[in-house]
């Protein structure tokens, strides 16, 4: 992947995590770099599962490519509210 790519893929991962965020069920209690660090994951994986299914069309925006990385988003930040998120008291004994 070229440098351009990869910065492409950190701008539609900021935004992915965003939008992930609003579509996921529930209230997410995770800091908000901690959303965006999982839509750049969400991008990157997204592509590479486009290209893996020959959906992704490199010269141009791909709208499968596209969904199938918001999905991911918004079940990566479901599930890093879910273990991050949650309120870590310790009860003594």
């Amino acid at each position: 992947m070229a440098i351009s790519g990869i910065i492409s893929a950190i701008v539609v991962g900021l935004v992915l995590g965003v939008l992930g965020r609003l579509i996921a069920p529930g209230k997410q209690k995770i800091a908000i770099w901690l959303t965006i660090l999982v839509g750049i994951a969400a991008a990157f994986i997204g592509t590479a599962i486009a290209r893996g299914l020959g959906y992704a069309d490199t010269t141009g925006w791909s709208w499968l490519e596209f969904f199938t990385q918001l999905v991911i988003a918004a079940i990566g930040v479901s599930l890093v509210a879910g273990f991050a998120g949650k309120d870590r008291k310790h009860v003594s004994s």
